[in-house]
């Protein structure tokens, strides 16, 4: 651990240890915070947290969703400005310090004096946790979900209440959950969702957020398919296999590249359909409350005109 981490960190603990008054005070505090089950066990927020760092896919704009502004957010999906989304447009007053995604830089989360950390959509990594804990309070994955297979109404449910947020967060789950219902529209259709990504194809499977979407509003994924994954959100389409992406419905989109190679490929299932606007695939992709809306306002009528109904 780099020394400057060193330095902040210790400078932390003493903070937390000055401010309290005693034995019985800490004990106080303990018991009337609230405690977030994690798949790494417990997490107790002694006070309600005022310098949030949200470092978890779609944690930035789940706390923004809730009347929270993160002080330091990771971005991504490579927004860039704020760090989200445009349907997440105008709920930061103050732009958050944009930290790293995969590769977390410790010294830079540490230095905002975060009381907070949410990772609760991440890679599921134990030294990664326990460093962040040395921060402060880390909301890491429920238990039992494969790295970044946390669920918009996991999310959801683990921000609110780490944040004494609960009331807000359960009308948005069910907001949401109607939404979803209201469209419902693809009972008995199957569908495949896959990118195209350095000169290579793929597939989203089960505990993916673009995969569970289908599912929610109806659709059946292929099988065979699914049994390629191995505690994975994503799994490797070769070129002589591209007859796996067919289904009813085929919904494929480039990642960091246009759909060129798409459309000029004769493997491609002739009637896939190529989602070609950047932010309706950002939204599909971002597995936050926000993002889930707006991508039912935008993608359905899509697949339902696709599909020829």
């Amino acid at each position: 651990m780099k020394r400057g981490l060193v330095v902040v960190l210790s400078a932390l603990l003493l903070a937390a240890c000055g401010g309290g008054g005693g034995g019985g005070g800490d004990a106080g505090r303990a018991s009337s915070g609230v405690t977030v089950d994690t798949r790494f066990g417990p997490v107790t927020i002694e006070q309600p947290p005022k310098r949030v760092v949200a470092l978890g896919w779609s944690d930035a704009e789940t706390a923004l969703a809730l009347g929270v502004q993160p002080v330091g957010a990771s971005d991504w999906l490579a927004f860039g400005g704020k760090g989200v989304g445009p349907w997440a447009e105008g709920l930061y007053q103050q732009a958050p310090t944009l930290l790293g995604t995969t590769e977390v830089d410790y010294e830079a989360v540490a230095a905002l004096q975060p009381d907070l950390i949410l990772n609760t959509r991440s890679d599921n990594d134990e030294k990664k946790h326990e460093t962040l804990s040395g921060i402060a309070p880390t909301i890491g994955a429920p238990k039992d979900v494969i790295p970044y297979g946390t669920s918009w109404r996991q999310q959801v449910e683990l921000v609110a209440k780490a944040l004494g947020k609960v009331a807000e967060g359960e009308r948005i789950i069910t907001d949401l959950d109607a939404k979803f219902a209201a469209n419902r529209k693809f009972d008995g259709t199957t569908a495949v969702v896959g990118a195209y990504f350095d000169g290579k194809f793929g597939a989203y499977v089960s505990g993916d957020p673009r995969a569970d979407f289908m599912r929610a509003v109806g659709f059946t994924p292929r099988r065979d398919v699914e049994d390629l994954a191995s505690g994975t959100f994503y799994v490797d389409i070769s070129a002589e296999r591209l007859d796996l992406l067919a289904a009813d419905l085929t919904v494929l989109f480039p990642i960091g590249g246009d759909a060129a190679p798409l459309k000029g490929n004769p493997l491609v299932p002739e009637k896939a359909l190529i989602l070609e606007d950047e932010n309706l695939v950002n939204a599909f992709s971002s597995g936050s409350s926000l993002g889930m809306a707006y991508a039912l306002d935008h993608a359905v009528p899509l697949f339902s005109a696709a599909l020829g109904r």
